[in-house]
């Protein structure tokens, strides 16, 4: 999913929900956090997590971005990786790892 979109909590409140979510597998793994801040105001927060998917083959990384520049709480996700040899498909795994934050925060968007 290539878009962004804004939810109701902070981003501290919106970090906890993801946590939660992503967490919530025996794989998920949370690799790293990185925040950053704007003079002007507002903040940036990215974060890493990995995930096991056994129809993959492989460890997916999932990368949550997060800022409120505009008064508001934005969230984009990408991920990928997956499949083993020649043809690195992940039939739709990296889809799935996406789907678990989007559907965590379904309830909180604006």
């Amino acid at each position: 999913m290539n878009e962004s979109y804004f939810v109701s909590p902070t981003l501290e409140g919106c970090e906890t929900i993801i946590d939660h979510a992503v967490m919530d597998s025996v794989t998920g793994t949370f690799l790293d956090r990185y925040e950053v801040s704007h003079p002007a105001g507002g903040r940036c927060v990215v974060l890493v997590y990995e995930k096991h998917y056994y129809r993959a083959g492989n460890r997916l990384t999932l990368t949550v971005t997060m800022d409120d520049f505009t008064g508001q709480t934005r969230v984009h996700c990408a991920s990928g990786g997956g499949g083993e040899g020649l043809f690195r498909f992940d039939w739709g795994a990296s889809e799935s790892f996406e789907g678990v934050v989007h559907d965590a925060l379904k309830n909180v968007r604006i």
